[in-house]
C-alpha cells in the first residue's frame, strides 16, 4: 500500500459513512411518525372516570347522612346512675372513674388528645401504653390492658357493670 493514498482515504471512508448514517436515520425518523388514534381508548377512559366520580359523589353524600345519623345517637350521661352504681358524684368523660387512672395519668391522656370515654375506649392498649412511657418510669407499674374496656362501659352507661367488673378484678388487672 502506498502512503501517500491512505491520506485521502481517511477522509473519503468517514464522510461516505456519515452520509449514509444521515439518510437511514431520516428515513428511520420519517417512517416512526405515523400517528396511531387512541381516541377510542380515551372516550372509554373518560367514560369509566365519569363513572367512578358520580360512584364517589354518592358515597360521600352516604357517608355525610351517616355522620349526622351517628352524632345524633351519641349517648346520653345520666349522672344519676353513676351515683347510685358507686356511691360518689361523677363528671361526665371523667377518666380517672377507670381503675388505675388518676389525676396525672389523666393529664398524660390529656396531652394526648384523648378526653372523652369515648376517645378512650376507641384507643388501641399499645397507644395507651405509649402515652404512659411518655410520662417516663415511673409509670411503668401501670397496666393499661383494660382500660379502653373500662372506658367503654363508662361511655355507654353500663356503670353496675363497670363496679362490678372493677371490684372483682382490683387494681383493674385482666
Amino acid at each position: 500500500m502506498n502512503f501517500e493514498s491512505i491520506n485521502i482515504w481517511c477522509w473519503i471512508i468517514p464522510i461516505l459513512v456519515g452520509v449514509l448514517c444521515a439518510v437511514f436515520g431520516y428515513l428511520l425518523g420519517k417512517g416512526g411518525n405515523t400517528a396511531i388514534d387512541h381516541s377510542s381508548e380515551l372516550n372509554l377512559l373518560k367514560d369509566q372516570n365519569a363513572k367512578l366520580e358520580a360512584d364517589l359523589a354518592a358515597c360521600n353524600k352516604k357517608m355525610a347522612a351517616k355522620s349526622t345519623a351517628v352524632v345524633s345517637s351519641e349517648i346520653a350521661f345520666n349522672k344519676s346512675a353513676a351515683k347510685v352504681a358507686f356511691g360518689k358524684n361523677i363528671k361526665q368523660d371523667d377518666l380517672k372513674v377507670v381503675e388505675g387512672i388518676g389525676p396525672k395519668i389523666e393529664g398524660l391522656f390529656h396531652n394526648y388528645d384523648i378526653k372523652t370515654w369515648k376517645t378512650l375506649s376507641e384507643t388501641s392498649v399499645s397507644k395507651c401504653q405509649q402515652v404512659l412511657d411518655s410520662g417516663g418510669d415511673r409509670y411503668k407499674v401501670h397496666d393499661p390492658a383494660s382500660w379502653p374496656m373500662q372506658a367503654k362501659m363508662c361511655y355507654e352507661g353500663k356503670w353496675k357493670k363497670l363496679h362490678k367488673w372493677q371490684v372483682e378484678h382490683k387494681r383493674g388487672k385482666l
